[in-house]
């Protein structure tokens, strides 16, 4: 059945939108996000950490893009969704899925939420509700993960999630002027505990 789903399933579990955690809310990019990605990228730490540093852009360039992110058609598996927290109605993050193989049945993600809105619980919730739907309604197996060897923050929050170390990328990654290793993590679907508290 598409769309949200009303009322009580047995045992009384309250059956809701797979989209919506207690605090936040995953949707689609709307044109009015620019300004989410335009404040991401003018703080070049945060931006250094999920891609890269880039020239400064102007509001206009910002606008554009996100209108054609905002209008591209829906890919059920391979996606980007703003992070709305339920609280402030505004958005705190992005998270996106990547690097789908549907024959060997893993997929990569990634998350990203503002500086000023973390350590609330954001990340941790909506992890949880892209690997509820990865794994429950599009039946993928693993999902892989890769972090940077010197962010332990990260490292111990997939940790929490119960992501596996599987091996190290030497010398993988350049950040911020050196060559860096990279921690392979995976996590399969039997592993994956569903409806998670917040981390």
């Amino acid at each position: 059945m598409r769309g949200r789903v009303h009322g009580r399933l047995p045992g009384g579990v309250r059956r809701v939108s797979l989209w919506r955690g207690e605090s936040v809310l995953l949707r689609g990019f709307q044109a009015s996000d620019w300004e989410y990605f335009q404040r991401f990228e003018e703080n070049s730490e945060d931006a250094r950490s999920v891609y890269r540093v880039v020239p400064p852009r102007s509001a206009e360039g910002h606008r554009r893009e996100t209108e054609e992110l905002a209008a591209k058609p829906v890919d059920e598996e391979e996606f980007a969704l703003a992070v709305e927290s339920l609280s402030g109605k505004e958005t705190v993050g992005a998270i996106s899925t990547f690097g789908v193989d549907r024959r060997a049945g893993h997929f990569r993600y990634g998350v990203a939420i503002d500086r000023a809105h973390r350590h609330r619980g954001y990340a941790t919730e909506a992890v949880g509700i892209v690997l509820d739907y990865m794994f429950l309604e599009r039946r993928f197996h693993k999902c892989v993960a890769e972090v940077y060897a010197f962010n332990r923050t990260s490292l111990a929050f997939h940790g929490r999630l119960g992501f596996v170390r599987e091996g190290l990328l030497r010398e993988h990654e350049f950040f911020r002027g050196a060559r860096q290793d990279v921690v392979v993590l995976g996590l399969l679907a039997a592993e994956h505990r569903h409806g998670g508290g917040p981390g």
